[in-house]
């Protein structure tokens, strides 16, 4: 289950291979640096092969696209979504920081997310942009994902158990299960 996005606007330029049945190979190049740590961290271990460049005017702008294009890229990689587990959940320490995080691929978006940062900085990225990308990336998937980290004292911790956590429960709601069409409706 492969896939490529590309997206040029006047304000960023995007490309994107993903493999979901892959080994984790990652090859990522973007700015801000800690979205870079993120989204390899989320390709890693959740098991996917992708490649990543991205580059634009404002950090926002290249935000906010890396997610749209890394969303759809899932999406467009499931295409039918039929056999597959489709549900995946996943509880992920990172020292301190515990977080917990329940997908359904059922091309039904709809996004929770509570990170419960402490400070406007992680990193060199705003808190709130963290939080808008992975709603941008959810729904740009057309999943449905609850995803809150339950407790922890520094931020990166907090953030990388999140991003750890979706991409394991990723994982699972993506694994193959021939002939199911999970759903009793006979289609998702």
């Amino acid at each position: 289950m492969n896939s490529e996005v590309f997206r040029k606007t006047r304000e960023t330029e995007v490309h994107v291979t993903l493999n979901v049945y892959g080994a984790g190979e990652v090859d990522v190049e973007v700015e801000p640096a800690f979205l870079k740590h993120m989204v390899e961290t989320l390709a890693r271990h959740a098991g996917f092969d992708l490649t990543l460049r991205a580059r634009g005017d404002l950090r926002h702008h290249v935000v906010e696209d890396v997610a749209i294009c890394l969303g759809e890229a899932l999406s467009r990689a499931l295409g039918e979504r039929l056999g597959i587990a489709r549900f995946g959940h996943a509880i992920v320490p990172m020292d301190e920081a515990l977080a917990y995080a329940s997908v359904d691929l059922a091309r039904r978006p709809w996004v929770r997310v509570e990170l419960n940062l402490s400070s406007g900085m992680v990193e060199d990225m705003a808190s709130s942009e963290i939080t808008h990308f992975l709603e941008t990336l959810i729904k740009s998937m057309e999943a449905t994902v609850h995803l809150w980290v339950e407790r922890g004292v520094d931020d990166h911790h907090k953030v990388e158990a999140a991003f750890k956590a979706l991409a394991v429960a990723l994982r699972q709601a993506v694994s193959k299960r021939p002939g199911l069409v999970p759903s009793v409706k006979g289609v998702v």
